[in-house]
């Protein structure tokens, strides 16, 4: 019979496969095994739960440090204020778009304010035609002083996130208002993500084109160049961070979710 002494050998040598083994020796061992081994198994399944909360936690410090913001720092390398501008200028014609675009019934005034752009130049429909709602459920938009504009205005109708599909009768579109169904609600949340995007990769280019600026200026040391440009990505990311609790709101919105 296998003694005690060489069973906790065997479970401390081969942990995974000792109770099969003491199986295989002996009715006694099988039995024994497990009580042993229980101890190690419990110590073993505590390390690794604390193995994964220790890398779960670094994962979510790593995520969410912050980078301290130095303004001071800044203005010696890059122009901070303009840089700010440039990013909230992006969400306000987010804001402005979101206001203007997207609404579950579109506004006569939304349409008049369509911004068209005509050979290199941008114009305000109602700059171009006559727009009149001629009943709730139709919006009229007569092109007759300006019909070469047509094309033009046809695109900009179609990329303005309104959901509209206008019919065109020579120099006169008629645009029907669509009614408020889910798949309506669905296609304008869809069209505000696609407008944050736009806002998003515009602070992008922002970020990127200042921090190409820095790297161009050999008068600094590669310490300082590498700070302002973890400094403006932050700043970059505190903007889309905005931005996408803009989109998360308009979406609750349209969908019905708020």
């Amino acid at each position: 019979m296998i003694r005690i002494s060489q069973l906790r050998v065997l479970l401390r040598a081969f942990p995974v496969c000792a109770t099969e083994c003491a199986a295989q020796l002996a009715p006694t061992a099988a039995v024994i095994a497990p009580k042993l081994l229980q101890p190690s198994i419990v110590a073993y399944q505590q390390q690794q739960i604390r193995c994964k909360h220790n890398k779960d936690r670094k994962k979510e410090n790593k995520g969410t440090a912050k980078v301290h913001i130095n303004e001071d720092q800044l203005a010696e390398v890059i122009d901070i204020g303009s840089l700010r501008g440039h990013m909230e200028k992006m969400l306000e014609t987010m804001k402005e778009d979101y206001i203007k675009n997207l609404s579950l019934r579109s506004a006569t005034g939304a349409i008049e304010t369509l911004k068209v752009s005509y050979e290199g130049k941008d114009y305000q429909l109602q700059e171009l035609a006559q727009v009149v709602r001629k009943n709730p459920k139709t919006v009229v938009v007569n092109l007759v002083s300006f019909p070469q504009t047509i094309p033009a205005v046809l695109q900009a109708i179609q990329k303005s996130g309104m959901n509209l599909n206008p019919q065109q009768d020579g120099t006169t579109l008629f645009i029907p208002v669509p009614k408020v169904t889910r798949e309506h609600r669905e296609g304008l949340a869809k069209n505000a993500k696609t407008l944050f995007v736009k806002c998003r990769d515009a602070i992008k280019d922002v970020q990127n084109k200042t921090i190409k600026q820095v790297k161009k200026q050999a008068n600094i040391s590669e310490d300082l160049s590498f700070q302002v440009q973890t400094q403006v990505t932050a700043i970059a990311n505190g903007y889309i961070k905005e931005a996408e609790k803009m989109l998360e709101t308009k979406q609750a919105e349209l969908l019905g979710d708020k």
